[in-house]
């Protein structure tokens, strides 16, 4: 008994003093819902991989449309068929934003060389887009070949006068980035109409900007400046074609005859395709978009039949899957950007104009091709957290975050400080049909186009949950 007596007023004492402190609330416990990132970068490539349609559709958009030149009917039926695309999936968003697109026709063309007394032999050729063309009649003169701005400099005034200047400068083969190596030769003065038209010139030839060792000529867009007083024609042609002359041109004279048809009449306007399915917790917007036109002379498929059914596809995966998103999803396919831009300039205008909040923006123009990373073109914290998100996209092939450019549709969206990317991809052999008859739905791998789209839905399922 004294036992419990002595012990009895020990707990007492300590239970009354415990009275006397101040009381404390109990600790609220974390109810935050917290994602596993892993299983659900799973459940997208799953979905994707065994329900995918973007390759069906890409088939339907090429072999069902073919060519969507701005300003053509091939354009107006890929814009009737974006949209059906987009309700078929179960989007209720959907609209069409004019843009401004010029009407630009090809028509008939011909190149042709001889030398000395020799007979006339045809070569296959490419008009530049928007080109000036000779008015359906025989342009004459002396071929000169130049491979360097020294050359040109170096030339008299009055050498090149009259003259038909060839420019047979490769892409640099050393640079393992092909679009590195397709951006350095496409900025050389050298196939500039307006630089060569200035030394009195009247035609400018040039070799295709592509990585294969054929003779398929690739096409080109032509930027004539406000000030030209003559605007002289421009066309490409192929590399094998580019290589015999210039080894001609070195033993003797070679006479062209170019006849181009092509001509400009003014401009119409062409629809930018805009689907989303809107945020439920706010109307910030996520965007993601890809071009819808394509040249006159392939199926576009690497460019850019694969970015649209690509966009197409991150939306039908996050409506499959029942994804409550926070941000509007967005995509904007693009009008008129192989030869004028307007489409992507309209889009970046009614941003502004709107005061729309974008948090994020990305682009898918490169083919297709295995992904390898995302090129990143935003502020050095926003790199970081998606640096720390790189485990996750690992075992999807994906590791290179390290680029930091933009494609050309959503960089006017940096002029309003929105954090740009792009889907960076093995581009080894996007260039060998890159603006080319060889653009066609055969080049494009299934695989690989989906695993492009589990990447860029990941992406967006990750911007959308932590932004």
């Amino acid at each position: 008994m004294k036992k419990i007596f002595i012990i009895l007023p020990l707990f007492l004492s300590g239970f009354l003093f415990s009275q006397k402190k101040p009381h404390k609330n109990p600790a609220k416990k974390n109810t935050t819902v917290k994602f596993n990132y892993h299983d659900e970068f799973k459940n997208i490539s799953d979905e994707i991989l065994t329900n995918g349609t973007a390759y069906e559709n890409l088939a339907e958009l090429t072999k069902g449309i073919g060519p969507r030149f701005s300003a053509t009917p091939g354009y107006a039926k890929a814009t009737e068929w974006a949209e059906r695309k987009f309700k078929e999936i179960g989007i209720n968003m959907i609209w069409r934003q004019e843009a401004k697109a010029p009407v630009w026709i090809r028509g008939k063309e011909s190149l042709q060389i001889k030398t000395g007394n020799g007979d006339w032999k045809n070569i296959r050729m490419l008009s530049f887009g928007n080109s000036e063309g000779t008015g359906g009649k025989d342009l004459m003169g002396e071929i000169i070949l130049i491979n360097s701005t020294s050359e040109l400099n170096a030339m008299s005034i009055g050498q090149l006068k009259d003259k038909i200047v060839f420019v047979n400068v490769p892409m640099d083969p050393k640079i393992i980035n092909t679009s590195d190596s397709y951006l350095l030769t496409a900025k050389s003065k050298l196939i500039s109409a307006s630089v060569i038209a200035k030394t009195g010139a009247k035609a400018l030839i040039i070799r295709s900007l592509t990585t294969a060792n054929d003779d398929t000529p690739h096409a080109k867009m032509i930027y004539y400046e406000p000030d030209d007083k003559v605007k002289i024609p421009a066309l490409s042609i192929g590399v094998k074609s580019a290589d015999e002359l210039e080894k001609t041109l070195k033993k003797q004279k070679v006479t062209a005859k170019i006849n181009m048809a092509a001509e400009s009449k003014g401009s119409t306007t062409n629809p930018n395709i805009i689907a989303e399915i809107q945020g439920k917790k706010d109307s910030k917007v996520i965007v993601l978009g890809a071009q819808l036109d394509s040249w006159d002379i392939g199926e576009g498929a690497i460019d850019d039949g694969t970015g649209v059914a690509q966009c197409i596809e991150v939306l039908r995966t996050l409506k499959a899957l029942g994804y409550e998103n926070n941000h509007t999803i967005r995509v904007v396919l693009y009008a008129n950007s192989e030869n004028g831009g307007q489409g992507r300039e309209m889009y970046a205008a009614y941003v502004k104009k709107k005061e729309e909040k974008h948090i994020f923006a990305l682009g898918t123009d490169a083919g297709g091709y295995s992904p390898r990373g995302f090129s990143l073109d935003m502020p050095p914290q926003r790199r970081k957290q998606i640096f720390e998100w790189k485990n996750y996209f690992l075992p999807y092939g994906i590791y290179d975050f390290d680029q930091t450019y933009a494609i050309q549709d959503i960089s006017p969206l940096k002029k309003l400080d929105i954090p740009l990317a792009e889907l960076v991809v093995d581009t080894q052999r996007y260039f060998d049909y890159h603006h080319s008859a060889e653009d066609t739905f055969d080049k494009v791998n299934k695989r690989e186009l989906l695993l492009g789209a589990i990447g860029m839905t990941q992406l967006i399922f990750m911007i959308d949950k932590n932004w």
